[in-house]
């Protein structure tokens, strides 16, 4: 790319802006979210050249085509302290497993809170200890979590400096495991705020709050949901390595594309709020041969229903089912707006009043043309799985390969199964491992799934939280107090 790499908001501020400005500011001010202005391309030759990096070094090479603010001997050596075999448990940091031919699991959840957010959450942190150091500042994080992101941030986030969390979470609506990760942490600069309500109610507070510009300006608030890009642009990276362990030996069923064609892969992805797909979206933009991008949902079928249907109709707090993926339970999902708008030919204007004015009054807006176009041009397929299909999926796994799964990977791999390609290799992204929902696992099996040793009776530690309303000026006063 020529000139320097600039971020766009969706809904078509005029503003341009450079990498580090958007990691501390989240949402854009006229309550969109950042994209960088076109996507960089790679080719044949980048990809092999990429083929035999360490993944840490891969992470460099994405993250440098979407940051020039940082200098690339820091940027590497962030990359390096983040992506480490002591941290990640093996030298692959994601490693694929075959299931059975042309089906594989990318493990994603071998970091400190044994989910994928992990991946990504990681190098923010150390992203932002980075950026405020180097520019004499603090910041305040404003959060929502259905399950996983919380404990990937506040994990990451504790003890480093200049910043505090405040992450926002449905009451009693995770796990028992996902809460006492979360509420057990006893860090000064961690605060857990239990919202009396479901997870869109969270994200619609951390959105108030956003949009609040001069409490957002005065209170320094940040946040580290994938509507941070740079949450989003490191999870791409994990799409690259996917693709070059699935293609390290020809496919006994190559497509017939002609000499010299690249392999393609396809991707089944448990989706909630759309960042980990859309992650798959923006490597696909960039030119790694991904030929589906299969959306997984629970009961929660907000998003399949869109690809089938081209309605994209939210939920109330009321229609909003409380599953045994509980990751999922979403009915609003944030980063649904960044595909929409390459779907609208990055018309702002469109966009903006499809989310801010349609969506706002009626609750839905509908895309008839263009949901043909999702699937076609961009590679959009779905499929919605139950709590039935949870339980069938990890009983079979467990059984026919001896491989554990936890609900989300089981909604994942129900859906990957009804959109095979014999000349295609499908990679299933696991989302958490299997004792982040073990009720659901003993129901499935009968058994336990194995505790890490580090996380030995968690549930019983003492709990730090504090329990509000679903009010966006109630979680602001408590901001206000808490920094003071």
């Amino acid at each position: 790319m020529t000139g320097p790499i600039l971020y766009v908001s969706t809904r078509g501020h005029p503003d341009r802006k450079h990498f580090c400005e958007i990691l501390l500011e989240g949402l854009a001010p006229d309550g969109g979210l950042y994209l960088p202005e076109s996507y960089p391309q790679v080719n044949a030759a980048t990809l092999a050249k990429w083929r035999t990096l360490s993944y840490a070094d891969l992470a460099f090479e994405i993250l440098s085509l979407y940051i020039d603010d940082i200098p690339a001997d820091d940027l590497r050596a962030l990359a390096r302290k983040t992506y480490t075999e002591q941290v990640y448990g093996t030298k692959e940091i994601v490693p694929l497993k075959k299931l059975e031919d042309g089906v594989y699991l990318e493990a994603l959840s071998n970091g400190p809170t044994l989910a994928f957010k992990d991946m990504a959450m990681q190098l923010l942190g150390h992203l932002f200890e980075y950026e405020l150091a180097r520019r004499g500042e603090e910041l305040n994080i404003l959060g929502a979590t259905s399950g996983d992101t919380g404990s990937a941030a506040e994990y990451a986030m504790r003890g480093k400096q200049g910043v505090r969390v405040f992450m926002t979470s449905p009451r009693g609506r995770m796990s028992p495991f996902q809460q006492a990760q979360m509420f057990s942490l006893q860090d000064a600069n961690i605060h857990n705020l239990a919202i009396e309500g479901v997870f869109d109610d969270c994200q619609d507070i951390v959105k108030a709050v956003s949009n609040d510009l001069d409490f957002k300006r005065k209170y320094r608030i940040g946040t580290v949901n994938s509507i941070n890009w740079a949450r989003l642009v490191a999870q791409v990276v994990y799409y690259f390595a996917g693709y070059f362990q699935a293609t390290e030996r020809p496919h006994p069923n190559p497509p017939p594309e002609g000499e010299g064609a690249m392999p393609k892969v396809s991707f089944a992805v448990p989706s909630g709020n759309f960042g980990n797909i859309c992650a798959g979206h923006v490597a696909r933009m960039m030119g790694l041969p991904i030929d589906r991008l299969v959306l997984a949902t629970n009961e929660n079928d907000v998003l399949d229903e869109f690809f089938r249907t081209g309605v994209y109709r939210v939920r109330g707090s009321k229609e909003t089912h409380e599953t045994s993926s509980p990751s999922m339970d979403i009915s609003k999902a944030s980063n649904f707006e960044r595909f929409v708008f390459d779907l609208l030919a990055r018309d702002g204007a469109k966009l903006r009043y499809l989310f801010a004015e349609e969506l706002a009054a009626k609750g839905q807006f509908t895309l008839g043309a263009e949901v043909l176009q999702a699937r076609e041009h961009y590679g959009f397929v779905s499929g919605r799985s139950t709590h039935a299909d949870r339980l069938a999926t990890i009983r079979d796994t467990y059984e026919r390969f001896g491989t554990m799964i936890d609900t989300h990977t089981a909604d994942g791999l129900k859906v990957a199964r009804e959109h095979l390609d014999p000349r295609v290799p499908m990679i299933v992204l696991e989302t958490a491992l299997p004792i982040k929902f073990a009720a659901t696992i003993v129901e499935a099996l009968g058994r336990e799934p194995e505790r890490p040793a580090k996380f030995a009776g968690i549930e019983a530690l003492p709990k730090r939280v504090t329990v509000l309303p679903a009010d966006a000026a109630a979680v602001k006063q408590f901001i206000a107090t808490h920094c003071a």
